[in-house]
């Protein structure tokens, strides 16, 4: 029998392994979900985004921003109804009862957050270099290095992880106000430009066909690449078991997250379209994680901004790594409780309360895909992890909505309700997701192939936990409940 929220606790279950700790209130469970929404993805996408539609690159994070809130109304529904670890696995298994599909969802939510992790961590090494350059102190080196420091940026949180999840939120925290600084930084420079009476206002509803893609295609890709810049808040489902009284807080809480972000992505959209002309709108594209670097040096020529601006990034884009890596693992350790993975996946530390093997594993995997993506020295290493995170993302919140009606149907008319989408909200979320995911956005074959091969060892992994069990006699349960 699975708990619920209410009658979880710190003490030992009667597997032998302590539950974890319900540390999270509003407030911090606020800061988790805006620090995730905003940290790398603006600073991944947003050169890709102006490359592709101009000025009018504030109109995708709005699209993807309305497309993410209809999604985030049905998980609203069903994590209030189902307060338990995992998330997508959890409402897909409930709704479907077929474990294959269970697994390749939990699979590709985990593999989206080890991806988007690797972009951070790329992302992380671009703007750290470009810092050492913009002062001075030394050259961007080669591609080696890069690789080498985004490498021993996932280890260092790994440490920070296993410390437990009360240290990564209090860190959260602080890395959350750093990239909300950055931003700032951006805005600020934007609008300062602007009452210098030298920005190109005029440009903001103007839309460049730098790709001859037509205003409906160029914008869809553009919305299909925004929405990495929007995902994050499906992250917090899977802390619902270490948040107090989650019944009562998602809701509110998530909702005001994505509204913060999607106020800050416009603004930050406004500012780049003032600095910066049309021709160097266009060429932003190929700055990778260092567009938003450009508008900061090109606008504050007379300030020593661009001298720290690129740390502050680092900080900002560390706290995106951070969170998807505590998701990832959390997700791995509820699955591994219901012997949906190897049940040695479910190891928890006696002190700590941290799922360690949980964390070694997603770790592993983003060590393993950071050398994967940068074998290939020509390909846009930012853009094909970005969009693959968003791909893999889109697919999940198609089942989760279709989920969320499945699971509408099945309701127990005595049970108490505590939020629901509004009427066919689900289906239409679903609807604009599954064509977001499709190639008519322009998605790149590449991104596909990663996810594909992503999905392959999901497939792998799952043979291997059906032959254990079926060695063991053992069945799997609900991927994510914990036993009382």
């Amino acid at each position: 029998m699975s708990t619920s929220a209410e009658h979880a606790s710190d003490a030992p279950t009667t597997t032998g392994e302590p539950e974890l700790k319900r540390v999270l209130g509003p407030k911090l469970l606020l800061l988790f979900i805006v620090g995730d929404i905003l940290g790398a993805g603006v600073y991944a996408v947003t050169g890709t985004m102006a490359g592709t539609v101009g000025g009018l690159v504030w109109l995708p994070f709005l699209l993807a921003f309305i497309v993410a809130t209809m999604t985030a109304f049905s998980y609203l529904e069903l994590v209030t109804q189902y307060p338990q670890a995992a998330g997508a696995a959890l409402y897909t298994h409930k709704a479907f009862g077929i474990h294959f599909v269970t697994f390749l969802v939990a699979f590709a939510v985990v593999c989206s957050g080890i991806t988007s992790a690797a972009t951070s961590a790329n992302v992380l090494a671009q703007n750290f270099f470009g810092g050492l350059e913009v002062n001075g102190w030394m050259a961007v080196p080669g591609q080696g290095v890069i690789t080498a420091v985004a490498l021993g940026f996932m280890l260092l949180l790994a440490v920070i992880n296993l410390r437990g999840v009360g240290e990564s939120v209090k860190f959260n925290v602080v890395l959350t106000l750093v990239e909300v600084v950055a931003l700032c930084i951006v805005i600020g420079v934007g609008f300062f430009v602007m009452a210098q009476g030298n920005g190109n206002v005029g440009e903001i509803f103007v839309f460049n066909d730098y790709q001859d893609k037509g205003l409906f295609l160029a914008v869809t890709a553009a919305t299909s690449i925004a929405f990495f810049a929007m995902v994050g808040f499906e992250d917090s489902v899977n802390m619902v078991e270490e948040t107090q009284n989650p019944e009562r807080i998602f809701p509110r809480t998530m909702l005001t997250g994505l509204g913060i972000a999607v106020v800050v992505y416009m603004l930050v959209a406004v500012s780049v379209v003032t600095v910066l002309s049309p021709t160097e709108l266009e060429g932003i594209r190929e700055a990778e994680g260092a567009a938003l670097l450009e508008v900061v040096h090109k606008g504050s020529p007379d300030f020593p901004i661009d001298r720290i601006f690129p740390f502050l990034a680092v900080f900002a884009v560390a706290n995106t790594a951070l969170i998807n890596m505590l998701m990832a693992s959390r997700l791995i350790y509820g699955m591994a409780r219901q012997d949906v993975l190897p049940r040695p996946l479910a190891k928890v530390l006696p002190v700590r309360c941290t799922p360690w093997a949980g964390i070694a594993f997603s770790t592993l995997l983003a060590l393993g895909l950071i050398l994967y993506v940068t074998s290939d020295p020509e390909s846009n290493i930012v853009a094909n992890l970005s969009g693959t995170t968003a791909f893999l993302l889109l697919c999940v919140f198609t089942v989760v909505n279709v989920a969320c009606v499945v699971l509408r149907r099945k309701r127990d008319v005595n049970r108490k309700v505590f939020f629901t989408s509004p009427g066919p909200l689900p289906i239409v979320a679903a609807l604009l997701c599954a064509f977001l995911a499709g190639p008519w956005v322009g998605r790149p074959a590449v991104q596909y192939q990663i996810a594909g091969g992503l999905m392959a060892i999901g497939v792998v992994l799952w043979v291997v936990t059906w032959l254990i069990n079926r060695r063991t006699n053992t069945r799997a349960g609900d991927p994510t409940a914990i036993d009382a």
